[in-house]
């Protein structure tokens, strides 16, 4: 990926939901589909810069899977893939495996 976000911003690459559930049923694509809120990190910038110029480093890393809002980013284009970029503050956690 040739970008890097500045700051405390993070490039996200959205994990799609699954399509059988855990007992085997298949959900068909009518249903109603809602905006993924999980997602791999894949690009993170340096952390937030205080006012008195030192930087916060990121609690979060490249390669975590996270949860966000449902509403959270803006989505981007990157060599023809959808991204979100987004702030630290966007995530909600981070799931641990």
């Amino acid at each position: 990926m040739n970008i890097r976000p500045l700051q405390d911003r993070l490039i996200v690459e959205c994990v799609e939901e699954e399509t059988t559930t855990a007992g085997g049923i298949i959900i068909p694509d009518t249903a109603s589909k809602e905006k993924p809120q999980e997602g791999v990190i894949i690009a993170a910038g340096k952390g937030k810069v205080t006012a008195e110029g030192k930087v916060l480093g990121m609690d979060v890393q490249v390669g975590d899977r996270v949860l966000f809002g449902k509403y959270a980013g803006t989505e981007i284009k990157v060599d023809g893939k959808a991204y979100l970029m987004m702030r630290e503050d966007d995530i909600l956690g981070v799931l641990e495996k």
